[in-house]
């Protein structure tokens, strides 16, 4: 009997202290709020499909789990290309609004402090739209996944093909935050690694109208290839004001580091053929691609297709649910170890695997823009022309600088 008192007792203790510490029983409620520019430069690669692609991702889930108890919850906000606001969303959905994961996160100043919110706070970002490499290297955390591309892979990618076939002088147009800093940074390193030169760079303001003046530089500079290290609207408009200026028409080229479906779509086929980029979706790659596409296009009300970020918060949503169930909990560094424990596979990326260091690993493709007369329909826009496979197209695990990666003795 003083047993059994005993042990009533102990499990008494251990309930009302797992209660005053946080740790009551799972209850299958989740809450996961998508973290993007809804209104401004990067709200077609990511915005409202991102939402879609987490719908979808959470439709896909239940369907194939009918006796899961998880009972899910989206919200959405727009952090504005401003890291301050993004950190001080993160912290209230978390602290206030008891959201588990923040989705997306394009932007990587932003992506850089919602990160350190989320570490802080012991819940999960799995990010699908930012290229910073910090993510994985000095910055990562056991709280953070990151999904789709970074810039090592986009410069591996298309640093490489440029350089390969004759473009070995390279000057810079840079967005002036982290992205573009580090994109400049890593390109410049694979142009310097296979014997070519950059000859120069010029850092324009995020959100420019007018390039005019910085194109005027780079084509003064003589140099063969104009890299751009941005994104969205500043990629379509860098690239339509380079045509109006006939700058490729005069024998330089134009490498797009990060180029979406949507940016081409944008500047159209006459404009944009011929550029090369890498990217790790592409929606008529296969009959599953082509299947979720239909999908997301009839959820969109057929506005856009999906973009490369729209797929990778597909796959990073329906990954993320499943280390919840598997894990039985909503704690950020326990969920995140579920989901590099887990193989991961989805209709977009197929099968690939989170690193410990929260690098998705999958492989990248490089692509380049039909001419008018290749394409047969409206967003029938590419051509492949290289698998990158998973194992070269990242940078390697001993690296980066990850503190979470085991140091060989």
């Amino acid at each position: 009997m003083r047993q059994l008192l005993t042990a009533w007792l102990a499990a008494g203790f251990l309930a009302v202290s797992s209660a005053a510490f946080g740790q009551a029983a799972f209850n299958g409620h989740v809450k996961v709020g998508v973290l993007n520019d809804q209104s401004s430069l990067y709200a077609d690669a990511t915005g409202q499909g991102s939402v879609v692609a987490a719908e979808m991702a959470l439709e896909d889930y239940m369907k194939a789990n009918p006796n899961s108890k998880l009972k899910v919850e989206i919200i959405v906000a727009d952090h504005q290309n401003k890291p301050d606001i993004g950190a001080n969303i993160a912290r209230q959905w978390i602290e206030r609004e008891d959201v588990d994961m923040i989705l997306d996160v394009p932007n990587s100043a932003v992506a850089l402090a919602v990160n350190g919110v989320t570490r802080q706070l012991n819940k999960v970002m799995v990010n699908g739209s930012a290229g910073t490499v910090r993510l994985t290297g000095d910055l990562c955390s056991p709280n953070t996944v990151h999904w789709t591309f970074d810039n090592f892979a986009l410069a591996n990618g298309t640093g490489r093909a440029v350089v390969s076939t004759g473009g070995d002088t390279w000057f810079f147009i840079t967005a002036d935050y982290a992205f573009g800093h580090d994109l400049e940074a890593q390109t410049t390193a694979v142009v310097n690694a296979m014997g070519g030169k950059v000859l120069g760079s010029v850092r324009a303001p995020l959100n420019t109208p007018d390039f005019s003046s910085y194109l005027l530089q780079a084509q003064s500079s003589k140099a063969k290839v104009i890299g751009l290290a941005n994104a969205g609207g500043d990629t379509i408009n860098s690239i339509k004001q380079a045509s109006e200026f006939g700058i490729v028409k005069a024998g330089q080229r134009m490498a797009g580091l990060l180029v979406f479906i949507t940016d081409v779509n944008s500047l159209g086929l006459d404009v944009a053929q011929g550029l090369q980029f890498t990217e790790a979706f592409y929606w008529d790659m296969n009959d599953d691609t082509r299947a979720w596409t239909k999908r997301f296009v009839e959820k969109i009300n057929g506005r856009l297709y999906p973009t490369m970020n729209h797929a990778g918060n597909y796959g990073g949503m329906l990954h993320y649910l499943k280390a919840v169930e598997a894990a039985q909990t909503t704690d950020g560094v326990k969920v995140v170890a579920k989901m590099k424990e887990l193989p991961t596979k989805d209709v977009t990326f197929g099968a690939g695997r989170v690193r410990e260091d929260g690098r998705h690993i999958h492989p990248m493709y490089l692509w380049q823009v039909k001419k008018p007369e290749e394409s047969k329909a409206k967003w029938d826009y590419y051509k492949l022309v290289k698998t990158i496979p998973a194992e070269d197209a990242w940078r390697p695990l001993d690296q980066g600088g990850c503190s979470l990666v085991a140091k060989k003795s």
